[in-house]
């Protein structure tokens, strides 16, 4: 079933004990995500329609809402973050989807960030403690089927030997 409570259609999935309805296009990686025995805290397939509505209350924040147009975005706790990164990039050849997950010149590179966060944003009653709890991604759209791919080959045992990368994308 089909939920259209927020932004995007949403479905439910379940791996384990592990259960939220998902943005519908995002789900079938969430699933592999988990399958890998990763944690994720929210995703997001479309960061401009999520927050379309930015720019009447923010004007500021209208060229962020427009440059971030059909890319999608998953939340992790650090160390998953970093899990995931590590089984994209092992599960697939140094291609140029390699390129741009891995390096911030690459044309449409994946944006990814550890985010420092203040428990007290959530506890107003609390003393600041800032912490690394946040690793977030950003990505074009259109590596969502490589990614799921390379997700369900890391959670076959499946991966691909190193080898050298082309990086004349990025000038070297």
């Amino acid at each position: 079933m089909t939920s259209y409570e927020g932004t995007h259609p949403t479905v439910p999935v379940r791996v384990g004990d592990r259960h939220a309805q998902i943005d519908e296009r995002l789900a079938p990686t969430i699933q592999a995500i988990w399958e890998c025995g990763l944690d994720t805290f929210t995703c997001c397939q479309d960061l401009a329609e999520s927050n379309a509505s930015w720019p009447e209350k923010l004007p500021h924040m209208a060229q962020w809402v427009e440059s971030h147009r059909g890319w999608m975005l998953i939340d992790f706790p650090v160390d998953s973050g970093l899990a995931f990164l590590s089984a994209v990039a092992n599960a697939g050849p140094r291609d140029a989807f390699y390129v741009r997950m891995t390096h911030w010149a690459a044309p449409d590179a994946w944006k990814v960030t550890i985010k420092p966060m203040d428990a007290a944003m959530f506890r107003a009653d609390q003393p600041s403690d800032f912490g690394l709890r946040l690793l977030q991604v950003s990505f074009p759209g259109y590596d969502l089927p490589e990614l799921t791919r390379r997700l369900r080959e890391h959670a076959a045992g499946r991966t691909v030997p190193p080898a050298p990368a082309d990086w004349s994308t990025v000038g070297r």
